[in-house]
Order: structure tokens, then C-alpha cells, then sequence
């Protein structure tokens, strides 16, 4: 199975990839859109802020190409981190106005920072924590809840659905940390560097998306 992760000007793409290799994976960095149809399952990775990377989504035409992807061909797509909250509805980090930035538009919700959640702990929550979930997804089979994984992050993703919910954390406040919807899912840790526990995540999207 290849899977294709996009390179989009952002993103730690090396470590993506050589979690993918030691699973015994074809990671294919993919770096324009017409080689988008070439991948079996897609990872979306992300590292800075909302506005700025959805505009270079937007201007290579990743933005056009990852819906028709996800939702026209059904293609797999994991969101790692700002990947995660890159599909949302809309984010409003570096937002110029209260309507925010829009988003992929894949799974229903909005990106707010962690302060305007309420959240009084430390920030950017950084570091390993437990991530608890009920009931089991197939995203996160064999992995018993409570585990820890390691996130850095300011923004959450506050679902529409609390159905589209898989796993939540806790940094002073409940925090989205794996959202999915069909065939689209998104982690807020980053699982290539999670240890064995992130591991296990990626090899799950893997087998989860050649069914």
C-alpha cells in the first residue's frame, strides 16, 4: 500500500515517513496535486498556524484535491497536529475577524485556542499525556486507554458532533485528541512520535484504510 504523505510546504515529513518505514510502509511524499491519485490512504501533517497554512493549501490547490480525495473517492485521510484541526469547518488562529479561517470543511467544527477554551494550565501544551477513549475505535485498536502520547499545541478542535469525538485528553479542560468521521480521522498528538503507542496508531490507519 503506498501511503502519500503531503508536502505542502510544511510539516514534519521526515519523521512521518520513517514511522511509516519501520511499520514496512511505502510512504510517498507527495508534492503536487496531480500525484494525489497515486496514494492508497493520505496523511496530512501540519506545523505552524491555521491561516498561514491553509493559504498554501489553498494556493496549490491541495485544498480542492484533498476534498475530492476524501469524500469523491473515499481515499483514507489522517491528519497529524494543525492536520488534525486543518479539517475543521474553520479555525481561528490568525483570523483577521470572528467568522475565522475557513477549513477543509471534512468533519464539522471549529479550531479555538486552548485560552478562549478555558483552559488555565500551561500553554502551549506540550509534552506527553493520557489520551482516554470510549468507545474503542479501529484508529486505536490494541492500544489500552489511558495511554500517553505527545502533543504540542495551542488551538483544539471543538466538534460539531460530539459523535465525531474518538479520544479526549485532559490539559486543565477536555481536549479533542482523535476525531474521525468515516474515513477521515485526525490525531492532535503526533504519533510518529509517540513511541510504540504512535506506532500502533499509524499501523491501524494503515490496515483500517486497505479494508
Amino acid at each position: 500500500m503506498k501511503v502519500g504523505v503531503v508536502d505542502y510546504g510544511v510539516g514534519n515529513l521526515g519523521s512521518v515517513a520513517r514511522a511509516l518505514e519501520e511499520l514496512r510502509a511505502r510512504p510517498v511524499l507527495i508534492d503536487h496535486v496531480s500525484d494525489i491519485a497515486m496514494a492508497d490512504s493520505l496523511i496530512l501533517p501540519g506545523v505552524g498556524g491555521f491561516k498561514e497554512c491553509k493559504a498554501l493549501l489553498d494556493a496549490a490547490g491541495w485544498t480542492e484535491a484533498l476534498r475530492e480525495a476524501a469524500l469523491v473517492r473515499d481515499t483514507p485521510l489522517l491528519g497529524i497536529c494543525l492536520g488534525m484541526q486543518l479539517l475543521a469547518d474553520f479555525g481561528m488562529e490568525g483570523a483577521s475577524d470572528a467568522a475565522g479561517t475557513p477549513g477543509l470543511g471534512l468533519i464539522p467544527g471549529q479550531v479555538q485556542s486552548l485560552i478562549s477554551l478555558g483552559c488555565a494550565a500551561r500553554i502551549p501544551h506540550m509534552g506527553w499525556n493520557s489520551v482516554s477513549w470510549y468507545p474503542p475505535s479501529t484508529l486505536l485498536s490494541g492500544i489500552p486507554s489511558g495511554t500517553d502520547f505527545y502533543f504540542v499545541h495551542s488551538y483544539a478542535f471543538v466538534a460539531e458532533d460530539p459523535g465525531n469525538i474518538i479520544a479526549v485528553t485532559d490539559h486543565g479542560i477536555p481536549v479533542t485528541a482523535v476525531i474521525g468521521k468515516g474515513r477521515i480521522w485526525g490525531t492532535q498528538f503526533h504519533p510518529e512520535k509517540s513511541s510504540r503507542a504512535g506506532l500502533r496508531v499509524l499501523r491501524n490507519f494503515i490496515e483500517g484504510a486497505s479494508c
